[in-house]
């Protein structure tokens, strides 16, 4: 199973690919410079690194998203509920409620979000 997860200066890293890709290594090697100060090295081991985990993929010199943003997102939103409130999503709700209070909105779109999910 692979580990679909970052640090902070690796998703920095990943949002360049997000948003420049499909992109070639020798360019990201510039923009990984450019945003973030990493030598040549530093960035193909983090390709490397994102690649054995299935967020990046580096084939024939163009880097891209094995992973989209929004999938990445959702696996760890994921992981999070799994992790910390047992798999419960409504426990996470109650917690996030409890700190967080809603718009109407907000819990418009949460209904509207809820009732497309039992079609």
């Amino acid at each position: 199973m692979k580990m679909y997860k970052m640090g902070v200066v690796e998703t920095k890293f990943a949002e360049l690919v997000w948003g420049h890709e499909p992109i070639p290594s020798g360019q990201l090697v510039k923009l990984a410079w450019e945003h973030l100060e990493w030598k040549k090295s530093t960035t193909y081991t983090v390709i490397r690194k994102l690649c054995d985990r299935g967020i990046l993929k580096s084939e024939g010199g163009i880097v891209s998203s094995a992973l989209s943003k929004e999938q990445y997102l959702a696996k760890q939103s994921k992981r999070f509920v799994e992790e910390i409130f047992e798999g419960s999503l409504p426990g996470f709700l109650t917690a996030f409620t409890k700190e967080e209070t809603l718009s109407a909105e907000e819990i418009a779109q949460i209904r509207e979000l809820m009732d497309g999910l039992g079609e």
